[in-house]
């Protein structure tokens, strides 16, 4: 992995590149921004790409553009640039962009899968570059104004996403939110709403840390222990929940309906996350390292890729993505996968002579659904190799703190002028290579610790010795890209006691499940006629089949419900407010569909009478043609509550554009009910304020829904 770490495919692209920028500009940027050198010539050419590219994403206003092909500031994008680079090279126009993802003093999330927010819900990545940006300038009123910014938004979310059963907030995979290239394809938005995943709840867990730690620097010590403690179980639910140990790292999410189960799939991003924010302890973190699938372009968002799907999050690697991986394996201490996180990075660059948004795992090629090059968090990602991992800089509380990591590549002396660290320049020199510093020298004076305080003003200088050595000689899985077998379809019951479905290419065996358990599994060879005699089931049933291929697991198919019909109770909301009188709206089962939307019928005072007492799962039949699946902020969300008592939240998707008479089923609420009469409320409550600054927070109601679940006896 060495040799491959700095090609010369295309040198020539990179050069020309760079002679594009003038030299008058060019000085400018050598004055504006803290310079690189090492010992290896492509190394500095791409560190200078990165800062030229940097530059020109400078929009008018003082934002960060989001790419050359992508205007505007996205919150996730920024963020995460912020982290990996952005906040120390330009402060004022990373607040600024910050600052453009605030509404009514909350965190704004990015349009995206059924109206976003709260189907996609990593806003919440705001806080690490809030917190990134503090540490660089140590600027308090920034400080105050930046937490009571999470500190809103992480009330919004606890009411509105946090999941008590499992401990998890639900939500989209942070970023990956195109719902075929990391979902199968029948989730619906809904769905989506109510699964957990990985990398959104490792950023909710450092918010928490984030809140804990603004709390403690602002004197408000009570606010900083209640948020370590929620910290602290969120780190504990995770690692109850998604951790693998047969797999030997974190899986994808869970998700499902009534039943939810876990996707064995790794999740790049997410695995990163939980290591560099100490979710994994030490052990866990360089077993994580050992145990996902890298491949020679790189280390793909997830793995195994789905069958038939274009690339994007798919198939594709994310130099953003892989940064994050390179930092995390360094932390891990596993120099092999920080060599090859490097190449990935670097060959890219080389490649396409720009930091480009994505490429194909599979082949290299930036052939994908949507690309951009000049693209914000890929630069910051690669500033970060030469910055963060090279130099060592590290952004924390008591200042900045050195803890290079040096492969043995990089053995010269690498220096990095002009440093900002709060009111000071440093001028850095790192020697060596290796995992640890040996010896440490401000201004020519040995530290016992390789520390700048951030009380220093003025221009200094910086030596790090490093021991040439690693601790760890830890393996990597480099393997080319491995897909899994298609999702099983057409899963039906042949009378009661008969499981069918279509079978899949080239698979050979089935996992069955009932209500999220794993039943059997059954080898291709003794299917019988596409049919599985299925045991003595409970009252409520949820089936679903897992096709297998050496080893490798499908997406499990579409839960398939089996009920009696009398354990379904359906109450028609026209019988409890007025229907509306809306043209395109058809199909509906009652009297008239029931509009909800601001000032109209705010709350909806529901009666229902339940036969016998139980476990419930309620949902509600709805349309909401505010804007396509993909688009826009508009999805509808409202609290639930059963007799005067908060029971969840439930949120209605936006379904298609204009397609009012489009029904399916809102996001679902497990309740325990006695038998007799009850008072169920959907209210509209200042937590169901949605991301839509015009307003539109509207869905149309057919009917409530109420089946009763098997005892958990």
């Amino acid at each position: 992995m060495t040799n491959k770490l700095f090609l010369a495919v295309s040198a020539v692209l990179l050069l020309s590149a760079l002679r594009a920028t003038p030299a008058q500009a060019q000085d400018s940027l050598y004055e504006r921004y803290p310079s690189f050198r090492c010992a290896i010539e492509q190394g500095n050419q791409l560190c200078s790409l990165s800062v030229h590219e940097l530059d020109n994403l400078i929009e008018a206003d003082s934002t960060w553009r989001t790419g050359k092909w992508w205007g505007g500031v996205w919150t996730r994008d920024v963020n995460y640039s912020a982290f990996l680079a952005a906040a120390y090279m330009d402060p004022l126009v990373t607040r600024t962009s910050l600052m453009k993802k605030v509404w009514k003093g909350r965190i704004l999330q990015d349009t995206g899968t059924g109206g976003s927010w709260p189907i996609s819900t990593d806003r919440i990545v705001w806080a690490l570059g809030a917190w990134q940006l503090y540490l660089v300038t140590r600027d308090e009123d920034w400080l105050r104004q930046s937490r009571q910014i999470i500190c809103n938004t992480l009330r919004q979310d606890e009411l509105t996403v946090y999941d008590s059963t499992t401990g998890l907030m639900r939500g989209e995979s942070s970023f990956l939110d195109w719902r075929e290239e990391t979902y199968p394809r029948w989730m619906q938005p809904a769905d989506i709403a109510q699964s957990e995943c990985l990398g959104t709840n490792a950023l909710f867990f450092q918010a928490y840390r984030i809140a804990a730690d603004m709390s403690d620097l602002l004197g408000d010590p009570a606010a900083a222990s209640d948020y370590r403690a929620k910290a602290a179980a969120l780190r504990e639910a995770v690692n109850r929940h998604l951790w693998m140990e047969d797999k030997g790292y974190y899986a994808q999410y869970l998700y499902g309906r009534a039943y939810p189960i876990l996707s064995p799939r790794s999740e790049t991003l997410g695995e990163a996350l939980c290591i560099l924010f100490g979710i994994a302890d030490s052990s866990r973190a360089r077993r994580i390292v050992c145990s996902l699938d890298l491949t020679p372009y790189g280390t793909p968002c997830i793995s195994p890729q789905i069958p038939n799907i274009y690339p994007y999050h798919n198939n594709a690697v994310w130099p953003f993505v892989q940064a994050f991986w390179m930092h995390a394996a360094a932390r891990a201490g596993n120099w092999r996968a920080v060599e090859h996180s490097i190449a990935a990075i670097n060959d890219a660059a080389l490649r396409f002579g720009t930091n480009q948004e994505n490429f194909v795992a599979a082949t290299g090629s930036r052939e994908t659904a949507m690309n951009s090059p000049n693209m914000l968090w890929s630069i910051c990602g690669s500033l970060s190799i030469y910055h963060r991992l090279l130099c060592g800089v590290r952004f924390e509380a008591d200042g900045l703190r050195f803890a290079p990591f040096v492969p043995e590549a990089f053995a010269g002396v690498k220096s990095l002028s002009r440093f900002p660290c709060g009111r000071a320049l440093l001028d850095i020199t790192v020697e060596g290579w290796g995992d640890r510093v040996a010896a440490f020298y401000l201004d020519g004076k040995r530290r016992s610790l390789p520390l700048v305080p951030p009380t220093l003003k003025g221009r200094h200088s910086v030596r790090v010795v490093m021991n040439n050595a690693f601790a760890h000689n830890d393996t990597v899985r480099l393997r080319p890209v491995s897909t899994s077998p298609e999702m099983t379809y057409q899963v039906f019951l042949d009378g009661t006691d008969r499981l069918g479905w279509r079978q899949v290419p080239e698979s050979d065996g089935y996992v069955i499940l009932c209500n999220g358990q794993r039943t059997d599994t059954v080898p291709e060879r003794l299917i019988n006629g596409d049919r599985h005699p299925l045991p003595y089931a409970p009252r409520y049933r949820e089936l679903q089949v897992i096709a297998l291929r050496n080893g490798i697991e499908g997406f499990a198919s579409e839960p398939l419900p089996c009920y009696n019909p009398d354990d379904e109770q359906q109450v028609c909301l026209s019988n409890f407010a007025p229907a509306a009188d809306f043209a395109p709206c058809k199909g509906f089962g009652c009297a008239g569909a029931v509009e909800i939307a601001a000032g109209v019928n705010d709350s909806l005072l529901i009666e229902v009478n339940v036969a016998q007492a139980g476990e419930y799962l309620i949902d509600f039949r709805y349309a909401n043609g505010s804007d396509n699946l993909t688009d826009n902020n508009r999805s509808a969300n409202r609290a639930l509550y059963a007799d005067g008592r908060r029971v969840g939240n439930i949120v209605f998707p936006q379904r298609g554009k204009g397609l009012w008479s489009l029904w399916g089923y809102s996001t679902s609420v497990r309740l325990r009910l006695s038998a007799g009469p009850h008072q169920l409320l959907l209210t509209f409550q200042p937590q169901n304020e949605n991301m839509s600054r015009e307003g539109v927070n509207r869905a149309f109601l057919d009917h409530l829904r109420l089946i009763r679940l098997p005892s958990a006896d």
